[in-house]
């Protein structure tokens, strides 16, 4: 009965359209309130108990630094960077757009972040060079989805935080499958470019290659000091957001030298709208999750799917459609409290690793961001190009279908996410 009242409060606020993390919170304070002896007060500070965790501090400092850099000229140093290399090939520039995007997201560690980033840069620019604008709209609305999988995520750390397993593996699970995904994304762009007449021209000399490399040098030194220190056992994934921080603030304020100090308050204070945010999506998740814990309901479903004889690989397509399917609706911080504590007892039950689950959700929350009616990336990208939402979903079709065949590829090729991992820890 709990249960139901439970899911019945959810999905009623959910058709009336009620922001996702108020369903949740208040979905199981009434549930928490009728079925069980644990008062109002304690719930609220149940909530607070719930983000008090050393992992969550890397959200607003991963944040921070992504919008120092992005608001300062790093960004537009990538994309030339991105440009001198892929830029010759035929569509070099919406190529040098997801080169760029794959880039900036081990800066960002953020979807919408990078969307902005290099859309704001790039669109214009492709458009100049004579592609049709839903070709445009299409490489940086799914590109910029690359942000949420290449380390550092912020969806990888609230994964890790949910599923206790080791961030550090998390962040180097993601790499190979970002790669690839950014390379699929590529050969697509490259075979449509083709079609479309484009044809190949001269390749910048390396003299000039270089000097682009030179000039993204401080902002590319991000990704090396982040995931080199990680991994070199210099600082923990919470540290190295910490240095981040500082790294994105010594380059953008005395390098780059274009963030001034008085920008620096209104570049924090978005910082901390967009964590506050992000925080409260978790506590209200994690709150979510707690009940459905000391309910069983995790215990129950292993149980009734181990009985009924469902193997890994068709329980990992049943996830497959399943989050597909949610990350039409939800935002992925919340999917993945709400769904980590329900479904991965029964994948380590069947023998799935768990750092391998977290990149087939993480691939999935990708496809949730570019996938109508509320993907994140389709409402930032229509805003940026002046596309209505409906437009940006054909014309982003193609490389999404793209992204949908990577995840079947790292779905049920787990090698592909644990090769690193499995080198690097054993």
């Amino acid at each position: 009965m709990s249960v139901a009242v439970l899911f019945g409060i959810f999905f009623f606020l959910v058709i009336l359209g009620t922001p996702i993390a108020i369903c949740l919170g208040a979905a199981t304070f009434v549930t928490l309130v009728l079925f069980t002896p644990i008062s109002p007060i304690e719930i609220s500070a149940m909530m607070f108990d719930k983000i008090e965790h050393y992992s969550l501090m890397a959200i607003p400092m991963f944040i921070f630094a992504g919008n120092l850099l992005s608001k300062g000229s790093a960004a537009q140093r990538i994309i030339e960077f991105a440009k001198s290399v892929v830029g010759h090939l035929p569509g070099g520039l919406p190529i040098s757009a997801i080169f760029a995007s794959i880039i900036f997201a081990a800066v960002s560690g953020s979807s919408p972040a990078t969307v902005v980033a290099i859309g704001s840069i790039m669109f214009g620019a492709i458009m100049q060079a004579g592609y049709p604008k839903k070709y445009a709209v299409g490489t940086i609305a799914t590109a910029g989805s690359l942000g949420i999988l290449i380390p550092p995520s912020i969806v990888l750390i609230v994964y890790g935080v949910t599923a206790e397993v080791s961030i550090g593996k998390l962040f180097m699970a993601g790499v190979i499958p970002g790669i690839l995904l950014g390379i699929m994304l590529m050969v697509v762009t490259y075979i449509g470019a083709r079609r479309l007449g484009f044809e190949r021209t001269e390749p910048q000399p390396f003299k000039v290659r270089l000097k682009k490399m030179k000039d993204a040098s401080w902002g590319l030194l991000t990704i090396v000091i982040v995931i080199g220190g990680i991994y070199g056992g210099v600082f923990t994934p919470t540290e190295a957001a910490a240095v981040a921080c500082m790294w994105a603030f010594f380059v953008s304020v005395f390098i780059y030298r274009d963030i001034k100090f008085s920008e620096l308050y209104s570049t924090a204070l978005e910082s901390a709208k967009t964590t506050a945010m992000i925080m409260f999506i978790i506590a209200n998740a994690m709150l979510f999750a707690h009940f459905l814990t000391i309910e069983n309901i995790p215990q129950a479903i292993t149980e009734a799917l181990v009985e009924a004889n469902v193997n890994k690989y068709m329980f990992l397509l049943m996830v497959n459609l399943l989050l597909i399917l949610a990350g039409s609706f939800m935002e992925p911080s919340a999917i993945i409290m709400i769904m980590v504590p329900l479904l991965l007892p029964v994948a380590i039950a069947l023998g799935i690793d768990p750092i391998h689950f977290g990149i087939v959700i993480t691939i999935n929350m990708e496809l949730g961001m570019v996938s109508p009616p509320v993907g994140l990336n389709l409402f930032v990208t229509s805003g940026l190009t002046g596309m209505s939402i409906k437009d940006v979903i054909i014309a982003a079709f193609p490389w999404t279908m793209t992204i949908l065949a990577g995840l079947i590829l790292v779905t049920y090729v787990p090698d592909i996410a644990l090769f690193l991992p499995n080198l690097m820890f054993g």
